[in-house]
């Protein structure tokens, strides 16, 4: 038993307690919503040296020895994804000061993201598919807020869009678990793992596992991605920025958590329809990505071939294929928020997300302009920056299973994501203006120091991807291999 489990899923939403009592201290919600952040990235590291000393870490809440009770089950993949979670989280966080607003910020916007923040940790840490639930609605609510927050028209139209959607995709959500728990009776993930392992995943099981893929790719936005390129549009930049590096994650984690763990005893079906999916998600979002001449939707649409590239490495269930996966999930996580706070800088300077009525904004703002460049390059996947080597290995892996349709899906689909972000970069930096530092919307005092950090990052796992591998091959590792799991949860004996 390890309490260093729960602290980053009880740090964030204990100073998020705190502050609803001080709704007017703005700067007193400013510095404890840091100091969480912090907290949970010094935990976290703490956290990831342990396992890769003793192996995965669990404890059992309540007493209650698994799987009676509830597990927070921290494996080197679950803990990566923590540890860049803070990190995004506390980009954010430095934008939002200087562009949030002052009436937000008192709407308690700080504890909100915080609350954000818990669910999204405690989906990535829990033990339990019922628990993955309770987290996902912890977190599903605090964006609620967050998409509303401002009450402006376009929030308002969306937010009830994305709202109506997420209570579809729970209530499907718990018919599955009740399905699966009327089977198997038990939801612990290990204990899970073993009773199908020991019945065999027969048809009816099959079907569970299916219903959960439509749970899940509703919240991931695999195939099923209507509500995303709105919802994710219209809040401001950095409550934008941190969905789209974190919420659609949320419901790929637990795609790749649940069928590589539970359901992966009939992958011709289950990952074969995992890759489908993934290739058609791919192409309907380099469509849509390279058919607008808006950031936002062409930013939203990035998010969408993420998804898809993804998810493929999973769907070919091979090593090499789920390390490429994961690589590019931490890429994508980084790149994402990146993109989302360059793009909303833009918005912010020139009063418009119009690619036609910008032009030439480089000649008043280089620094911005060339770290958008970069974010492009990583964005398509050129060497050396992080997007390259996750492509890499997920192209080899749908080679190495047979997949080479879906390894085709995802070349071109980088050739419309390199095209896409380039026409943004010239539509928005290129060519003269008549635009003066005067005459701009905004300013960027404040916004380039989380954006240069985000940027430094992405140079940084590209060609410092020697200095992550062993920790990368360590989570995929525990991926392939169930039993590990299993041990740390259940222990030797069961």
């Amino acid at each position: 038993m390890n309490n260093i489990v729960i602290l980053p899923i009880i740090l964030p939403i204990v100073f998020a307690m705190i502050m609803v009592i001080f709704r007017d201290k703005v700067t007193l919600h400013r510095i404890l919503s840091l100091i969480a952040i912090i907290s949970v990235f010094i935990v976290t590291i703490i956290l990831i040296f342990q396992i890769k000393a003793e192996g995965i870490q669990s404890i059992q809440l309540g007493g209650w020895e698994a799987p009676f009770g509830v597990s927070m089950v921290a494996d080197m993949f679950a803990a990566l994804l923590v540890l860049v979670t803070s990190i995004i989280g506390f980009c954010c966080l430095l934008y939002a000061f200087h562009s949030i607003g002052e009436q937000r910020e008192k709407y308690y916007f700080y504890p909100l993201f915080l609350v954000l923040i818990t669910g999204v940790n405690g989906s990535f840490f829990t033990g339990d598919i019922f628990n993955l639930f309770v987290c996902f609605e912890v977190m599903l609510v605090a964006s609620y807020v967050l998409i509303s927050l401002g009450g402006t028209r376009v929030q308002l139209r969306e937010s009830i869009k994305y709202i109506l959607i997420n209570i579809i995709s729970s209530f499907l959500f718990l018919v599955a678990i009740a399905y699966l728990y009327a089977i198997t009776g038990t939801l612990n993930y290990a204990h899970l793992s073993v009773r199908i392992a020991e019945v065999g995943q027969d048809g009816l099981m099959t079907t569970v596992a299916i219903l959960f893929l439509i749970v899940f790719s509703l919240k991931a936005g695999l195939f099923l991605f209507f509500w995303l390129p709105g919802s994710y549009s219209a809040p401001p930049t950095a409550i934008s920025a941190i969905f789209a590096a974190l919420l659609t994650k949320v419901g790929m984690y637990a795609i790749i958590r649940v069928f590589t763990l539970i359901f992966y005893h009939e992958v011709q079906i289950t990952h074969l329809l995992i890759g489908i999916l993934a290739g058609i998600t791919m192409t309907l979002g380099a469509i849509g990505a390279v058919a607008y001449r808006d950031i936002y939707k062409v930013m939203t649409y990035n998010v969408v071939i993420g998804v898809g590239f993804i998810l493929a490495g999973v769907a070919t269930y091979t090593t090499v294929g789920m390390t490429g996966s994961i690589y590019y999930f931490i890429h994508d996580m980084v790149i994402k928020a990146l993109i989302f706070l360059l793009g909303g800088t833009v918005i912010h300077l020139t009063g418009t997300s119009k690619l036609d009525e910008m032009n030439g904004l480089i000649r008043l703002h280089p620094q911005l302009g060339w770290m958008f460049f970069i974010a492009a390059l990583s964005l398509s996947g050129i060497p050396p920056l992080s997007g390259f080597l996750g492509k890499i290995f997920i192209t080899e892996g749908t080679f190495t299973a047979g997949y080479y349709w879906l390894g085709a899906f995802g070349l071109i689909s980088s050739l419309f994501v390199l095209y896409s972000i380039m026409k943004v970069f010239m539509s928005v930096f290129w060519g003269y203006t008549d635009l003066t530092l005067e005459e701009e919307k905004g300013t960027t005092k404040g916004l380039m120091l989380p954006i240069s950090v985000l940027t430094f990052l992405t140079i940084a796992l590209g060609i410092g991807t020697e200095g992550i591998h062993e920790y990368v091959d360590m989570a995929v590792e525990g991926l392939m291999n169930p039993l590990y799991y299993i041990e740390a949860v259940l222990g030797n004996g069961k």
